[in-house]
């Protein structure tokens, strides 16, 4: 058997060693570009964490450096930009549109979207599932009322995304309390 295998893994000496150079050649490649995004994570770092709504951006659970960089990218620092969260929600692709006419009534998700900021927060909503108990607990809800996965993710970071936009208005850090305080109950009427 090993014989066997000897003989058709190898090639002639000048194509073995055209291939060996040429896989030299691109783990060089491979060395440079991850040096390059390395150097490009730590430069994002170091200036992210300069600028002054950084820390009531990663104050959100599931919100790290690099993440909130990237929502901080895509929303911008111009607070004028989005006056109201549903704006910003919309531009992010997670408040859903409805279409009516008549009777009918049919409620889907934005198709025309910032994709970067949606995949970004697809990555946020599910970061937060473990990061806070009151996010999970949202997802669950949503699950149990017939979400599936995905629509209970972007429902999350629907909600998420409009805490950041009053936290970021109202220049205040995440609070878990007041973000996912469960209203209270109305109490049960004794039956007569």
């Amino acid at each position: 058997l090993e014989v066997f295998r000897r003989t058709w893994l190898r090639q002639p000496a000048l194509v073995e060693q055209a291939m060996g150079r040429r896989t030299l050649a691109l783990l060089a490649q491979l060395d440079a570009a991850c040096l390059a995004c390395d150097d490009l994570a730590s430069d994002t770092e170091e200036l992210f964490l300069q600028h002054p709504d950084a820390e009531i951006i990663t104050s959100f659970p599931g919100l790290a450096v690099l993440t909130g960089a990237r929502i901080l990218a895509e929303i911008g620092d111009d607070r004028a930009r989005f006056t109201h969260a549903g704006n910003l929600k919309a531009y992010a692709g997670s408040a859903p549109v409805t279409r009516e006419s008549g009777k009918s009534r049919h409620v889907t998700h934005r198709r025309i979207k910032n994709s970067r900021l949606a995949a970004t927060g697809r990555h946020w909503a599910f970061a937060a599932l473990t990061a806070s108990p009151g996010a999970h607990a949202h997802y669950n809800r949503r699950r149990d009322t017939g979400d599936r996965y995905h629509a209970a993710l972007r429902n999350l970071f629907n909600r998420m995304l409009g805490q950041l936009h009053h936290c970021l208005t109202n220049r205040q850090k995440f609070d878990e309390a007041i973000a996912f305080s469960t209203p209270a109950s109305a109490p049960l009427e004794a039956a007569a």
